[in-house]
Parts: C-alpha cells; structure tokens; sequence
C-alpha cells in the first residue's frame, strides 16, 4: 500500500515537470509563474512563498489551499553533423514527439491572525526533463546503433517534491522558516549512457526509482510600508543511486548504478508594492559543481558516461502585478537563465535538452469572492541559440583528449517551449 500511494503521488503532482532554468522549474503554480518565479522577497501566493522562501509564509494569516494544473508544450529539435574519411558531410534533424504532459501543484497553509507561527505542507512537481527523439536515417545521431549512432534516444525523469514548513515571526518586520523536503524521483533512460557498452552498444532501461532528502532555511523581513526582502537557501537533495536493469539489443541484460542528486540554490529577492502595483525581483545561484550526477563528466574507464558535467548557473526572476481592475489582478513575468551545458560537454547532454534562457509569462487571477480565487497564467520559452558542440568518442581521447572529439562532427539542441496553466485557491475564513 505504501508503494502504491508513493506511485500515485507521483503520477499526480510530478508528471512530467519539465523545467525552464537548468532542470529546475522556475516556478511554482499559477501566480508564482506569472511574477517569472519571483517569490523570494515578494510573497504573492502560498505555493511560490512556500518553493522560495519558507519564512514568508508568515504573511498569510488565514488557512489556504490551493492546486494548480497546467499543461506544458515543448519543441526540441535534435540536428547532428559527421563528415566521413571521404570528406562527405551527413547532417540531418529530428523533432521531439513527446506532445503535452501535465504540470499540477498542490500547496496548503495555516495561519492565524494575531499567532506567531505558520505552517504549511505542498507536493511539487520541482524538477523534470525528457525527450523522445524516433530513430532516423538521415540524422547521424539518431542513426541505429549497428550504422554508428544511437538510434532512439528517449529520456524522463521527474521529481516530486514533498515540504513541510515553519514559520515563526521574530517581529512585526522579522520572520525565519524551515522545510525538511522528501523527494521521489524516476529517471529513464534510452540508451542508458551511464552503462557498460558491449559489443552490441549501450542498453535500454526502464524507469529507476530513488528517494532523496534535504531541507530549506529562508529569513523575510517587511517593513511595512511597501518594501520586503527575503533570502532562502535551498540544501542539496540527496538521493540514493538509481539501479536500472539494463537490456542490450542482443537480448542480453545487465544491472548498473547511478547517482544524482539536486543541486543547491541560494536565493535573494526584493519587493515593492507601491499603490496599485507589486513589484518583486530573485536572484538565484544554482550549484551543480557540488551535486553527484552533474559535478562529474567524461568517460569512465568501460565508455559509460561519469556524468552530466554542467556549470553552476544564475537565474534572474522579475515580475509586476497591478491591481487597479476591480477583484482581477493582471501579471507580467520574465525569467532569464544562464546555460550550464558547456559545448565541449554538449554530446553527453543530448538526454535533457530542456534549456530555456528567456521565458515570459502573463497571468491574471480573478477574485471570485473572499474565499474563492482563480489564476490563470501563459508562458513562452527560448533557449537562445542552440547548444552544440563536437560528437565524443571514448575511442578517441588519446588522439583528441579530454573527452575524444570526432573531427567534422557537430550535435546541437534548441527548443521553445509554452504552457497554459489554471489554478483555485480558498480560504478558510475565521
């Protein structure tokens, strides 16, 4: 029973919770997107208070719940370039077929007005990223593995995050919060790059499943008159290894073990709300070079893949409500996302595509009664110009070391991606 509930869980509120800042969601729910996931130092609703900073959950003096769906379109293309010893160039592209996955989050909240302390308890879908691109003739990399490429490369993982949180008021201005975070995660892969090759190429895996944990310390300060400011650290998640049963195209099997964990974030917000409008802007610092799955990269000494190798990254989250329209509050949001693939590491990287450096949102909520409220938000990524770099060999890292660059190849990803989301919120009123 216990694993069924884990499974259900799962299958609602971490769906394919495909991500826009490196495989991070740069929000949470309707109203926190559409601010661009500015949260941090401007608590607008309990989701985006509870994902950012748990200590600005001590704005909200009443009982909240709050759920939200959205549906998530996303575009990759995948193009790669071999030139064979003739000096001929084969190059082709072949567009994802993944079509729309589900994005729901569920947050609550209990407050009292004249108490000190706020709780609150969420399910998040906080981290994702998949593709499936179809076999091809005419796109080297996705060529069968018996004509040198990889044939079908399909990949999902997803992560389900579930928080408690605490939030006590030191002051009227002054607030600390805490959130121990349990996280389940599955990630697929096909091939599996983590696994020993044999001579009949890399495996195919089902999903793997592994548990995680980790915690969330956040101070807020309002001053009362308009302005507010918050800073949170998000820990490292640590998960145990993912332990995929392999299956190699002669029908062969094989077990392997792989880590990878959820970096750190270190988040600084700032809000202003003067008159009719919100203000709010993050800042937020990712750190890959310390998280298991993606500090490491290269080849191991049997030709699996070590790890992802991303860079650390920054992520700015700006957003504006006004609230001059009778009960409908009107949002404008923008999130803009430094890249942690490097192009020397981009072939290892062609499973999680899912880099978006621009998004933008506009949402809107309306203000049905006291207790009733519904939100609505659109979005739209880019990822810039595509990442791209050399196709790797480990078979030739002593010729071309670090990591065995094929002469006259190339592999390169973009993607935009776009979203609809709805969410409804009510209160409990005293």
């Amino acid at each position: 029973m216990k694993a069924y509930f884990l499974k259900l869980c799962f299958l609602l509120f971490a769906t394919a919770a495909y991500s826009q800042a490196g495989h991070i969601m740069q929000g949470v729910g309707a109203v926190n997107m559409s601010m661009g996931g500015a949260a941090t130092g401007q608590p607008l609703d309990i989701s985006g208070a509870i994902q950012w900073n748990p200590a600005s959950i001590s704005t909200f003096d009443e009982k909240i719940i709050k759920f939200d769906l959205g549906l998530f379109f996303s575009s990759p293309e995948l193009s790669s370039t071999v030139t064979d010893p003739t000096g001929n160039v084969f190059s082709g592209t072949t567009e994802d077929d993944r079509g729309v996955s589900p994005l729901p989050a569920l947050a609550m909240v209990w407050g009292k007005e004249g108490s000190r302390h706020t709780f609150g308890a969420s399910a998040f879908g906080i981290s994702g990223f998949g593709v499936t691109f179809p076999e091809s003739t005419t796109n080297p990399i996705n060529m069968p593995q018996s004509m040198g490429g990889f044939g079908r490369i399909e990949s999902n993982y997803n992560l389900l995050q579930l928080g408690f949180t605490y939030a006590y008021e030191l002051s009227d201005k002054f607030s600390i919060g805490l959130q121990p975070t349990f996280n389940y995660a599955t990630l697929k892969l096909i091939p599996n790059p983590t696994a020993n090759p044999t001579l009949a190429g890399y495996p195919s895996t089902d999903n793997s499943t592994a548990f995680g944990f980790g915690g969330q310390l956040g101070l807020f300060y309002d001053s009362g008159n308009g302005f507010s400011a918050g800073a949170s650290y998000k820990t490292k998640q640590s998960f145990g290894d993912f332990k995929f049963d392999n299956t190699y195209l002669d029908s062969s099997t094989g077990e392997n073990e792989f880590k990878m964990d959820y970096p750190a974030i270190w988040s600084v917000g700032l809000g202003f709300s003067p008159g009719q409008f919100d203000l709010a802007l993050d800042y937020r610092y990712v750190q890959y070079d310390k998280t298991d799955g993606f500090s490491t990269v290269g080849w191991t000494p049997t030709a699996s893949v070590a790890g992802f190798g991303w860079d650390n990254i920054s992520i700015v989250s700006a957003g504006i409500q006004y609230k001059g329209v009778d009960r409908l509050p009107l949002r404008l949001g923008y999130t803009y996302s430094s890249n942690p693939i490097g192009s020397d590491v981009a072939f290892f990287n062609v499973p999680a595509t899912a880099i978006i450096k621009n998004a933008f949102q506009l949402g809107l909520s309306y203000e049905i009664s006291d207790r009733w409220a519904i939100d609505g938000v659109y979005h739209m990524g880019f990822s810039g110009e595509a990442t791209s770099g050399p196709i790797l060999n480990p078979e030739l890292v002593s010729s071309f070391p670090p990591y065995g660059a094929v002469p006259g190849s190339e592999v390169s990803y973009d993607m935009t991606t776009s979203m609809l989301m709805v969410g409804a919120s009510y209160k409990f009123l005293n």
